[in-house]
């Protein structure tokens, strides 16, 4: 009885085991489903790295040599006269294939005089072990073929690949009649293929490093225009906000109901400043020229800036009010904050090819024949304005004015078609797309003093 009970024990214990391990197994698949799921996932929302595995290189034409190995054997065979030169031919055919096809995954090397010679060696050395011993030496030809191919990608390739074919075909026919037509075909077959493989490998590869460019580019533009935006609306909004409080800090103890009046144009001013940064973050923010004219006239009377704004000529674009609007913005926030002064006026003219807009304080800005006016000179408020007008076909002066104080100046054209036709070259011409608006931006920028502050 006891054996019985033995049995019956390891019985239990053994259908437990296979119930665990098949409950393991159960358990494998549905996370290996379950990971192969999110993998899928995360790279169709792109959030996964496509791997392009390793670059190219020669290793993957160096098995194409095993064609050689007929040849080797009718040497150890004695099947090839004076084999020490055959020997010496296959040395110098495999060290010369080696260096042209680990040459052929690099545009320069590919292109270099060096690798050119080595071909043309190569050929040499091919012809002479085919007319010298035909057979299974005539496949070096293929070979020769596949070598040329990896190196000449271009509008030569076709008649080159088809004179090499002509060329094979009748080297193999000195041996071999009317079966060399077999080596001209797999010498033009073997260099038009690869060719076309090795060029769709290389576009394949250039199409996703652009692909990659592209999105970085975007991104930086992205950053650099939420940058403007917010240090803009940001800037202007809280020199606002501190010049009112002031004001009302001052009105407090003599007259309640005008600081009360400051206090809600605060309000109002904070208000729209979470309006205009939710604008901003999605992109969708249009400026208004009327609107930043009435605010600069608030912001420089609660300064205690006299305002003295005037407009003439026709009704303008939206996106010349916009750009004209950050300017205004800009200008004012400046006058406000550096420029001390009793008087600020603001002047828009429009004509009949371009709009101008003028932004004047008589502060204490140096003389003009100290320092002359330069386009977009200034802090980074200023820069970026040059670089918003400078891509719409405009451009933007800002300097100490001749009367004393400092005068910021933007022109733009009028038409709608002059604006979209700069936007569109700005864009094209943008090789390096921010980092050269940047870097322009850059190098006109330059000041010192007072007008470095601005």
């Amino acid at each position: 009885m006891s054996w019985r009970r033995s049995i019956s024990c390891h019985a239990r214990s053994w259908r437990a085991a296979v119930r665990e391990a098949r409950e393991a197994q159960r358990h494998w698949k549905a996370n290996k489903e379950h990971l192969k799921a999110e993998w899928r996932a995360a790279q169709k929302a792109g959030q996964v790295p496509e791997n392009p595995g390793p670059p190219p290189s020669g290793f993957a034409l160096l098995p194409w040599l095993l064609m050689g190995l007929g040849s080797l054997s009718n040497i150890f065979q004695g099947r090839t006269p004076n084999a020490w030169i055959g020997g010496l031919g296959l040395l110098a055919f495999n060290s010369l294939y080696i260096y042209v096809v680990f040459n052929a995954f690099d545009r320069k090397r590919r292109a270099a005089t060096a690798t050119r010679t080595a071909l043309a060696l190569m050929g040499l050395v091919t012809t002479a072990l085919g007319l010298g011993y035909g057979g299974n030496w005539l496949l070096f030809f293929p070979l020769f073929g596949l070598a040329t191919g990896a190196i000449l990608r271009g509008p030569w390739l076709g008649r080159s690949g088809m004179a090499l074919a002509v060329f094979s075909g009748c080297v193999a026919a000195f041996h071999e009649g009317w079966d060399g037509i077999n080596i001209a075909y797999a010498t033009f077959l073997s260099t038009m293929v690869t060719a076309a493989i090795l060029s769709l490998s290389e576009a394949v590869r250039e199409l996703r490093a652009a692909r990659e460019e592209l999105a970085r580019r975007a991104v930086e533009e992205e950053r650099l225009r939420f940058s403007r935006d917010l240090h803009d609306l940001l800037g202007h909004t809280l020199s606002v906000i501190v010049v009112k409080s002031e004001a009302a800090r001052r009105l407090a103890p003599r007259d309640m109901d005008a600081a009360l009046t400051q206090v809600a144009d605060i309000e109002s001013v904070g208000r729209q400043a979470l309006t205009e940064i939710r604008e901003a973050v999605t992109g969708y923010r249009e400026g208004s020229l009327s609107t930043e004219l009435d605010r600069a006239r608030s912001a420089l009377g609660a300064a205690g800036i006299e305002a003295v704004v005037r407009r003439s000529g026709p009704p303008l674009t939206p996106q010349s009010e916009a750009l004209l609007g950050w300017v205004v913005r800009e200008a004012v926030t400046n006058a406000v904050r550096h420029s001390g002064a009793d008087r600020c006026e603001i002047s828009v003219t429009g004509g009949a090819e371009h709009v101008r807009l003028t932004v004047a304080d008589d502060g204490s800005g140096a003389p003009a024949a100290a320092r002359p006016a330069v386009p977009g000179i200034g802090g980074t408020g200023l820069k970026g304005l040059t670089e918003r007008l400078a891509a719409a076909g405009g451009s933007l002066e800002a300097g100490p004015s001749p009367r004393g104080g400092f005068t910021v100046t933007a022109r733009l054209p009028t038409s709608t078609e002059e604006l979209t036709a700069a936007a569109l070259a700005a864009a094209t011409s943008a090789g390096s797309s921010v980092n050269a608006a940047s870097a322009t931006s850059a190098g006109s920028v330059t000041g010192a003093g007072s007008t470095a502050n601005r």
